[in-house]
């Protein structure tokens, strides 16, 4: 039977990786609805972040590269066609088989739908050494598992993958189904490691719509790096063609964070405090040195006790200026997955995603802020992985991952 199944799947990825196959009728999603799936940098990235989030990890259970060659054809068809708002390509229905879509997203838009994909380093090296798919002369000097971070306390459970799938849309149902299908499909040879869903985004790529707010109640990625912004992603997002994978230029490094936040002491704690730990009016989002949400914060400025902005406030530790120009693109998204058994309280908090050109970045200003952050009394960071986002698909001959594979 997985044989059989496998055959088909590679039928799939032959004869329509990138095309419709029978059954899969044009789109007639709007052009808003619409994010272009094609392009030098994956969509999902740069693109404006849309309301919700379905994340999930996948180990890869193949031995055969052949094999994980073939799933990305047919998870790039997929996913091309899910964002287009058409159904998954199968074969022409037959009551003898199971639907080719799962079928919880037929009638909605596709909310402009992102899928994102990633490879994690034990994608290039087993943890006991083993070049498991021959990619190991592939992997980027830069691309290694992150080093301990002050301040942590990861679950092996919610960490690590050695494939990132990142299903973005302004329908919950739509990104979720987006994630469904490619854990079906991939079913044989890869399987589900963890998972995360988010809503409420708490970042934006421009200025429009106004800065969203994270559980804490603080507007959060003011300074974000701006999708149109080609200088700054050129700089601080994509790989270059010279930094060391000529697989990954146009791509970037992503890093998941699942970061657990304390919302019952926070909500206890006067607003001066709230605001001291921010270095930012919660109501305006203004630094405590201006009155508008985009001033440049005053760093220099000095009150009656000291420093307008303290010492280890938020804002002040992960200002650019503060850090030699270094700067992310983050996408991030409130998560809440029930009540913590052990305290009884809400186990809620923020699924940060940060998109580097290098995960040095990352890891330098993760050092400073986990050590000296004065929200570290509020939060802490229980989840984690690092991936490889090859860059964007060139055209419907194309697949994920073609240049690293060949």
């Amino acid at each position: 039977m997985e044989l059989s199944r496998r055959r088909l799947l590679q039928g799939i990825a032959g004869a329509g990786a990138v095309g419709a196959l029978a059954g899969c009728a044009p789109s007639a999603a709007a052009a808003a609805d619409v994010v272009e799936f094609h392009g030098p940098h994956q969509a999902g990235i740069a693109t404006p972040v849309q309301d919700r989030l379905a994340f999930t990890a996948f180990d890869v259970t193949t031995t055969r590269r052949e094999d994980l060659v073939a799933l990305l054809k047919t998870w790039t068809a997929a996913a091309e066609a899910m964002t287009r708002g058409v159904p998954v390509p199968g074969p022409a229905p037959s009551d003898a088989l199971p639907p080719a879509d799962t079928g919880e997203a037929d009638g909605l838009a596709p909310g402009r739908l992102t899928i994102t994909i990633g490879f994690g380093p034990g994608l290039f090296t087993a943890a006991d050494g083993t070049d498991r798919f021959g990619l190991a002369a592939r992997r980027p000097a830069a691309f290694a598992p992150l080093p301990a971070l002050p301040g942590e306390l990861l679950d092996p459970a919610r960490s690590g993958g050695d494939v990132a799938v990142q299903a973005c849309s302004d329908d919950p149902t739509v990104a979720f189904h987006a994630v469904r299908n490619l854990t079906r499909l991939g079913r044989g040879t890869v399987v589900a490691r963890w998972a995360e869903l988010g809503f409420g985004k708490t970042s934006s790529t421009g200025n429009s719509g106004g800065t969203p707010r994270n559980l804490l109640g603080f507007k959060d990625g003011t300074r974000n790096i701006e999708g149109a912004d080609d200088a700054a992603l050129g700089q601080h997002v994509w790989v270059a063609d010279g930094d060391g994978a000529g697989w990954l230029g146009g791509g970037s490094y992503l890093v998941a964070r699942r970061i657990r936040m304390f919302v019952e002491p926070w909500d206890r704690d006067r607003l001066s405090d709230q605001q001291a730990v921010f270095g930012r009016f919660k109501t305006s989002g203004a630094p405590l040195t201006g009155t508008d949400e985009f001033d440049t914060p005053d760093f220099g400025a000095v009150g009656p006790d000291g420093p307008v902005i303290a010492e280890d406030a938020h804002v002040r530790l992960a200002a650019p200026e503060n850090n030699g120009g270094l700067r992310i693109l983050r996408r991030g998204y409130s998560y809440t997955d029930g009540i913590d058994a052990r305290t009884g309280t809400l186990d809620a908090g923020l699924f940060f995603l940060a998109y580097v050109r290098d995960p040095d970045q990352f890891v330098t200003l993760q050092r400073k802020l986990g050590s000296s952050d004065a929200l570290n009394e509020y939060i802490r960071h229980v989840g984690s992985g690092l991936y490889a986002c090859p860059p964007g698909t060139t055209g419907p001959d194309d697949w994920w991952g073609r240049a690293l594979f060949t």
